[in-house]
C-alpha cells in the first residue's frame, strides 16, 4: 500500500475545500493508498509540511490547492524520493490543465475526487524546476508588467476568485495604463540584450497569465530550458498593445520581442522589481539571476494526461498500488 500525505490551505481557491477533500481522500483511499489530511493555518506551513511527509517516507503529496501552492509544495519536494500530486482547488490550476485534470468549479463539484481517482494509479515523472535568486518555480517567474498585476491583485477575497479571469484582465489593463516598462540589461552565456521591458518573463511551461494565453508553444517541462521572453516597450500605448498582442497569443508579431532559451540568465536593473513566482507576489532584487535544476521534481500524471507536445518527461517509475 502507498502512503501519502494530502494537504490543503482552507483559504485558498474559489470554494471552501474542506469537503472536497475530504471526498478526495475517501477515493484515494479505496484506490489502496494510506492517506493522511493536513490542514494549514496558512500558505506558509505548506512547504513545511512537504518537508516533514517527504522525512516520513510518503511516496506522495497530494496538494489541494492552485499554482501557488503547487509551486510552494515542490520547492519542499525537490531532490526527494516523493512525488507531487495536485488536487486542482484553486483558482487558476494551470499546472493541473498541463496535465489534463478538471479544477473545481460550478460545473465539477467532483473535480477534486476525480483527480484523486486518476492519480491514485498515476505515474510519475521527472521534471525540471526554475530557480531565481533561491527561490525555486515550477510554472513561471515574472518580472515587470505581470508582475505588478500580480502583487496588485494579491492576497484576493475569495469572491473575487470566482470572476478571476475578468479580474486579471481589468487589473492587467488598468495596471498597464502608468505602466512604463522598466530599464534592464539581459544577459545569457555570451548574449546581452538591453532595452527597457514591459514584461520579461522565465517560463517553463508553455501556459500563462494564468492559463489565459500560451506564450511559449516551444517549452518543455524536462528540457533542462527555460523558455525567456522580453517584451520591449516604454510607454502607455506600448503597454496596452502588447497586453491585448499577449492575449491574443500573437506576441511574437509585437516588434522588440526577444524569445531565447536557456539553463541560466541575468537580469540586472538599477532597483528593486516587481515579481511573481507561479502567480504569487514577489520583489526582486538585482541581479536577477536565473537557472535551472534538470528533472529534480517527481510529479504524479494521471494515465494518458499529460498534455500532448509537453515534452517526453522521463520516467520516474510507476507507484505500486
Amino acid at each position: 500500500m502507498s502512503t501519502g500525505w494530502l494537504i490543503y490551505n482552507p483559504a485558498a481557491g474559489r470554494f471552501p475545500a474542506r469537503p472536497f477533500v475530504g471526498r478526495a481522500a475517501r477515493v484515494l483511499r479505496e484506490n489502496g493508498w494510506e492517506v493522511e489530511v493536513h490542514q494549514t493555518k496558512d500558505a506558509l506551513d505548506l512547504p513545511e509540511l512537504a518537508r516533514r511527509a517527504a522525512a516520513a517516507g510518503c511516496r506522495a503529496v497530494f496538494v489541494a490547492g492552485g499554482d501557488g501552492s503547487v509551486g510552494q509544495v515542490a520547492g519542499a519536494l525537490a531532490g526527494t524520493e516523493t512525488a507531487l500530486g495536485v488536487l486542482p482547488a484553486g483558482t487558476a490550476n494551470v499546472w493541473a490543465r498541463e496535465l489534463g485534470l478538471r479544477h473545481l468549479d460550478w460545473t465539477h463539484w467532483f473535480a477534486l475526487e476525480e483527480a484523486a481517482r486518476r492519480l491514485a494509479r498515476g505515474h510519475v515523472r521527472l521534471v525540471d524546476l526554475g530557480v531565481c535568486n533561491g527561490r525555486t518555480f515550477l510554472l513561471w517567474a515574472g518580472v515587470g508588467l505581470d508582475g505588478k498585476v500580480v502583487n496588485a491583485i494579491e492576497p484576493r477575497e475569495r469572491w473575487e476568485k470566482a470572476f478571476s479571469v475578468l479580474h486579471y484582465a481589468i487589473e492587467a489593463l488598468w495596471a498597464s495604463l502608468d505602466w512604463h516598462g522598466v530599464d534592464l540589461r539581459v544577459r545569457s552565456g555570451s548574449q546581452v540584450w538591453e532595452d527597457r521591458f514591459l514584461v520579461a518573463v522565465a517560463s517553463n511551461i508553455r501556459a500563462y497569465a494564468g492559463g489565459l494565453v500560451e506564450l511559449a508553444p516551444q517549452a518543455r517541462i524536462d528540457d533542462g530550458l527555460l523558455d525567456f521572453w522580453l517584451i520591449s516597450g516604454e510607454s502607455v500605448r506600448d503597454a496596452v498593445v502588447s497586453f491585448a498582442y499577449l492575449l491574443l497569443g500573437r506576441h511574437r508579431e509585437v516588434p522588440g520581442v526577444v524569445h531565447f532559451q536557456a539553463s541560466e540568465a541575468v537580469f540586472e536593473a538599477e532597483s528593486s522589481l516587481p515579481m511573481q513566482f507561479d502567480g504569487e507576489p514577489a520583489e526582486g532584487r538585482p541581479p536577477v539571476v536565473f537557472d535551472v535544476q534538470p528533472r529534480v521534481l517527481r510529479v504524479l500524471v494521471p494515465e494518458g494526461g499529460w498534455r500532448s507536445g509537453s515534452g517526453s518527461c522521463a520516467d520516474g517509475g510507476a507507484l505500486p498500488a
